[in-house]
């Protein structure tokens, strides 16, 4: 393994994250450089580290722009072939690098690819963010292989397998840097949630495809930045899926309408559960779109009718309706 890989791992007020996760990733990553990007954390962050891990390089963003623009802002000052942007919160294992790693030096058509995500809570189980690599289905909801919606399914090697998939976890995605800045990174409008998806569409796009490998394993806290239960979560992750179907999608305008009405929907069963703040954050959520949406000249957009490993179906009437809670067990199939 070559120093051409560098591990940047976005810290903001982490220091409690750096001392449970760091030590295996500076014990188990070879050659790779170890760089902490610190969004301009208050804590004691970078004393922990500069008294803890010396080898461990430190880039200071001046600001907390969030996951997109902190990545975007700390990777302009890593010159390196590959990235491997890591959540603070992943404990990694041996040999964890080498498998992601082979994907993308061997082919050249693979620009993103993302290991086996699993619970550390629930070591036995696959993680929400990413399991066994991220799918998408016709009105661009996300989902999982081993993870639709809540339902989270125990690893019996059932994924064991190399393979192209639509979009890779955020939480640990291996990346070619010069197809990072080409596409100019994350998109800064989402702050966090869902960024991932918009720039692995974007890099399908292109024509470059993505992949998941069940040779390497990492295993993800997960909730680190915001939990399910704050509203602000919600808003970010109805508004910021609005933006990536709209942008990526080319006969997005239909789906758009079915996605208003599914999130009114959503937004009515948070009012009967109580969560009134929820309902309030789509509601927000869809102005915030409809007002961010200016910013992108569609015209422009560069799309792929059917980008490869897209679900024909629609995960919402599968999982709510028909009750299908495992990937195995969809029928439509992929494009």
């Amino acid at each position: 393994m070559s120093q051409d890989l560098a591990i940047v791992i976005l810290n903001w007020n982490g220091q409690h994250h750096l001392k449970t996760y760091l030590p295996s990733v500076v014990k188990n990553s070879g050659k790779a450089r170890i760089i902490v990007a610190d969004n301009n954390s208050s804590d004691d962050s970078i004393k922990f580290i500069q008294e803890n891990f010396p080898t461990v390089e430190i880039i200071r963003n001046e600001s907390n722009g969030g996951f997109a623009k902190g990545y975007n802002d700390a990777l302009q000052k890593v010159d390196s072939t590959y990235y491997c942007l890591l959540n603070s919160d992943v404990e990694v294992t041996p040999g964890w690098t080498v498998s992601p790693y082979k994907l993308l030096t061997e082919n050249n058509h693979i620009a993103v690819c993302q290991p086996k995500i699993k619970s550390y809570l629930k070591k036995t189980h696959f993680e929400y963010a990413g399991a066994a690599g991220g799918f998408i289905d016709n009105l661009g909801y996300p989902f999982c292989r081993g993870r639709i919606f809540n339902e989270l399914e125990e690893d019996l090697n059932q994924y064991n397998d190399d393979i192209e998939i639509f979009w890779a976890t955020g939480a640990c995605m291996f990346i070619r840097s010069k197809v990072f800045h080409q596409l100019n990174g994350f998109d800064p409008n989402y702050f966090a949630h869902m960024e991932e998806i918009d720039l692995c569409w974007r890099i399908k796009n292109k024509g470059f495809q993505v992949w998941y490998t069940s040779n390497s394993t990492v295993y993800h806290l997960g909730g680190g930045t915001l939990s399910n239960l704050n509203p602000k979560k919600t808003f970010l992750n109805f508004r910021n899926s609005l933006l990536t179907l709209y942008k990526n999608e080319p006969a997005e305008t239909k789906k758009i309408f079915y996605r208003l009405v599914l999130d009114g929907i959503a937004g009515v069963k948070f009012l009967l559960e109580g969560r009134p703040k929820h309902l309030f954050a789509i509601l927000k959520a869809h102005v915030s779109f409809y007002q961010t949406k200016k910013q992108y000249n569609t015209d422009l957009k560069e799309i792929i009718t059917n980008p490869s490993r897209q679900y024909n179906g629609s995960i919402i009437s599968d999982h709510f309706i028909k009750g299908i809670k495992k990937f195995n067990q969809l029928k439509k199939g992929f494009s």
